[in-house]
């Protein structure tokens, strides 16, 4: 066993929606996401399938100029953050870790789009980089931090989706 990392190939947008329906179907609530990738890499498409395997109705779009989006009908509620716009030492103003704590939301699963300009990342998340490959797919890199996070990447990647561990 490696360190909870997993590489898969994504051949296309559906592919990584339905990464992103395997996600929301099975992550539990209070789950950290942290997303990252170059621009039109695919995020947004993540996230829109991670609502559709929440049972999220609505649309989800990216939250670029709202920062925080926030989707409460599915089976948990889904918080959908973009950091693009912020500098670093902005990101604090946003107060995510109370999406993380449940004392002032309801428990759900936080998304954070270019979560790479944190300054301080939670320390129990699932990282998930997307890379454009010459064939126009993706490639996702997953991987666990913190070991509660591991054995839910097996999971996600189990049925059907074809992953390297790394």
């Amino acid at each position: 066993m490696g360190d909870g990392a997993f590489r898969i190939g994504l051949p296309n947008a559906q592919a990584t929606h339905g990464l992103g329906i395997r996600l929301g179907q099975l992550c539990p609530p209070g789950t950290v996401l942290l997303l990252s990738g170059d621009l039109g890499s695919g995020k947004t498409t993540l996230v829109q399938g991670i609502g559709a395997g929440l049972g999220i109705a609505e649309p989800i779009s990216s939250p670029t100029f709202t920062l925080i989006n926030e989707y409460l009908e599915g089976r948990m509620p889904l918080y959908h953050v973009d950091l693009y716009r912020l500098d670093p030492d902005q990101i604090g103003s946003l107060e995510l870790e109370s999406y993380g704590d449940a004392k002032e939301i309801e428990p759900g699963l936080l998304a954070i789009e270019w979560s790479e300009r944190m300054l301080q990342p939670p320390r129990s998340a699932i990282r998930l980089r997307l890379e454009a490959i010459t064939s126009g797919g993706r490639l996702a890199t997953l991987t666990a931090v913190g070991e509660e996070h591991t054995a839910l990447l097996k999971e996600v990647i189990g049925d059907g989706l074809l992953a390297d561990e790394i």
